[in-house]
């Protein structure tokens, strides 16, 4: 096997890495649970619209999801998340979140009505005190269960945003839906209110607890999530408490102004920032396997740019060889990150061996996109 000069000679054959079974098998198990609540919600909602009113309901509430999953797939950019996980992540949000959080705000909202609260008082117990803290638990628990079942590639903040932003996509999805096939006699209003004006409202909430769980990822003690997750979780009931008590007070627009609006935007420029270091860190970890001879200085610089990856693709295309250029920018990445991880001390005994086989891939991904060329 031909390798870049200086670089150390490797075995032909390297175990590949493989997720465990276990957690395989426990996505399929949330698809299959998210799935099965999915459904009963929309048996719900069709028990009280009709399918047209469903069907009707499903197709608005369809135009901010797609605005959602766009922006989470600007965040994941750099290493996208498997899409089996992800899919178990927004079913979660669809379909457990939702079912089990309308089982408890129901019951909760019946017990709220027998105390001695005013009207206005049970109100504000019901919609700013119970549902946030339900809500914000049920969506809490998906990022959690993701991040202790992929543990080994849960590698940040980012990837934190991006799965609770899809656990919470997810989540607004079938609220979204219920929501329009209640309230069709004020269709256009709260088609504005939540779809055009806040869409990403529960991505921002849901949001804390996914940068919190990020952080833990980055620690030395695999134990942070035990007290970083309740400080995110905390986070995310506040701002949802605030949000649901706006909607009620009369302080709607103000709050909406000078606080959704403002977090809104600092998460975003947060999530910007967190994408620079990302592509420093892949400038870095890839920079020491150029030391070694295995990549060119101007494969790490185009690897660790989006801007530079796009006109090496766009080169590559000339000679009908883009994919192969997006897979070895796609190998090379995981390699980073997989080098991240064992400087971290997240990986386990058989680190080198993966490493070793990402290079074996990485390599061929390079002779496949030369392969030919003069």
């Amino acid at each position: 096997m031909s390798h870049a000069p200086g670089a150390p000679l490797m075995q032909a054959w390297a175990p590949v890495p493989q997720r465990t079974r276990t957690a395989q098998a426990l996505e399929v198990v949330g698809i299959a649970f998210g799935a099965v609540g999915v459904l009963a919600m929309i048996a719900l909602v069709s028990s009280m619209a009709g399918v047209a009113g469903t069907a009707v309901a499903g197709v608005l509430a369809f135009i901010p999801l797609v605005v959602v999953v766009l922006g989470i797939r600007w965040i994941d950019k750099w290493e996208p998340e498997p899409r089996l996980t992800l899919l178990a992540a927004f079913l979660w949000g669809a379909g457990v979140s939702t079912f089990v959080s309308l089982v408890f705000n129901s019951w909760f909202a019946v017990a709220v009505a027998e105390t001695s609260f005013t009207s206005f008082g049970q109100l504000v117990l019901s919609t700013a005190v119970v549902a946030p803290v339900v809500e914000e638990t049920t969506k809490g628990l998906g990022v959690l269960l993701v991040f202790l079942l992929r543990r080994r590639f849960f590698d940040g903040p980012v990837d934190g945003v991006v799965y609770a932003a899809t656990v919470a996509a997810g989540f607004a999805f079938v609220e979204n839906i219920l929501y329009f096939a209640q309230y069709v006699d004020s269709l256009g209003s709260v088609f504005i209110g939540r779809a055009v004006m806040a869409p990403f409202a529960h991505v921002v909430f849901t949001a804390m607890t996914g940068i919190m769980l990020g952080l833990a990822s980055r620690q030395h003690s695999r134990r942070a999530w035990l007290w970083l997750f309740p400080v995110g979780l905390a986070c995310a009931i506040l701002l949802h408490g605030l949000w649901n008590f706006s909607t009620m007070s009369g302080k709607y627009l103000f709050l909406y102004l000078f606080l959704q609006i403002p977090v809104f935007v600092g998460l975003v420029a947060l999530v910007s920032w967190l994408r620079s270091l990302e592509s420093a860190v892949i400038r870095n970890r890839l920079g020491e396997y150029a030391r070694a001879g295995w990549l060119a200085p101007h494969e790490v610089a185009m690897v660790a740019s989006f801007s530079e990856r796009g006109r090496a693709r766009a080169w590559a295309a000339r000679f009908g060889r883009r994919d192969q250029m997006a897979e070895f920018q796609r190998r090379a990445t995981n390699l980073a990150y997989a080098r991240e991880r064992a400087f971290s001390g997240r990986l386990p005994a058989t680190a080198a061996a993966d490493q070793a086989h990402m290079l074996t891939e990485l390599t061929r991904a390079r002779q496949a996109i030369h392969a030919g060329l003069a």
